[in-house]
């Protein structure tokens, strides 16, 4: 059957028509990305999507969420649109739907996407488990993180709030943007530093170590600084970037049980180049007496270009299609 795929966050609504059956996800329609700033409502967009498909779309759609879904209202961070679930069967025509927070649609595209949508990053080059924990921590806005259990030819998925984990320093560099953090916040949680802003929060404590004005640069200059290497300290900074997220993956891994990891996230695919030459598997593997364990755990990279989209239908072929 077909479905209307919908993954809404806080600056982009993307839209597609996916088929699905027998509890899975066959195809997604190349995507219309919409900005919700200039759309009065998630109705408004859904409404412009249709209008820019030029046909009547389906009657059943699978909606992701940057928000937690439970509650009779949903609001997003970063976007202003109000959400009744009650109210969409009526608003958007459809007579069934499935809603998922946007990192539990990432976790059922984790668990069903194809072999050749992961690249390999660190440990053991084999293919994901087929049974088993399959840790997933996606680098972002925020650090998403969730695991995919696979037993007896099915799957379940759980979403966790893993990324407001507190922030373990393994070095005197880190002891000082603990400081540095901790002096701003009470608690320092690893979202903290492996997210996107993590990247100014790092960048700011090398140049105080260093004794350097901090230079007041917005997120997306730092980073393609930090990535064309025009500037050492904030390459410098996205090598302790990588370095801690590799820690924090293999602890995410370890309190999981997880014999497989994914790395999700806008910034993950971003960064993937950096991630494999960087420190990330030493860190990752790092962990004293399971170092041996850690070191024999594949780590992917989901290259999937819209998992949230393609989540988003097989999440809803997992609750009505099965």
């Amino acid at each position: 059957m077909e479905i209307v795929a919908v993954d809404i966050g806080g600056t982009h609504a993307r839209f597609a028509i996916a088929e699905v059956s027998e509890g899975r996800v066959h195809s997604l329609s190349e995507p219309i990305t919409l900005k919700t700033a200039e759309h009065a409502s998630f109705q408004t967009a859904w409404e412009d999507f249709a209008a820019q498909t030029g046909r009547a779309l389906p009657r059943a759609a699978g909606i992701a969420i940057a928000c937690p879904v439970g509650g009779e209202v949903l609001k997003l961070t970063n976007n202003p649109w109000i959400i009744r679930p009650a109210m969409i069967p009526e608003k958007m025509q459809v007579d069934r739907f499935s809603l998922a927070n946007d990192f539990n649609a990432v976790g059922h595209a984790v668990a069903q996407l194809p072999v050749d949508q992961f690249r390999h990053l660190c440990g053991p080059d084999k293919l994901l488990p087929e049974s088993g924990t399959i840790s997933i921590v996606g680098p972002g806005t925020g650090l998403g993180v969730a695991h995919v259990l696979r037993v007896g030819g099915d799957y379940h998925v759980n979403p966790t709030e893993g990324g407001h984990i507190d922030f373990a320093p393994l070095d005197a560099l880190e002891d000082a943007i603990l400081t540095r953090l901790r002096a701003r916040y009470r608690r320092v949680s690893v979202e903290r530093v492996v997210a996107g802003p993590g990247l100014r929060e790092i960048y700011e404590a090398l140049a105080a170590i260093e004794g350097r004005a901090v230079q007041s640069l917005d997120d997306k200059t730092l980073w393609t600084l930090a990535q064309s290497g025009e500037d050492s300290l904030a390459t410098a900074a996205l090598d302790r970037f990588c370095m801690t997220l590799g820690s924090v993956a293999g602890d995410i891994a370890l309190a999981q049980g997880a014999s497989a990891v994914v790395i999700a996230g806008g910034l993950g695919l971003r960064i993937s180049e950096t991630l494999s030459k960087s420190g990330f598997a030493g860190r990752f593997a790092a962990k004293g007496r399971f170092e041996a364990m850690m070191a024999a755990m594949p780590v992917k990279l989901i290259t999937h270009p819209q998992p949230g989209l393609f989540g988003a239908a097989a999440a809803f072929a997992k609750e009505h299609c099965s």
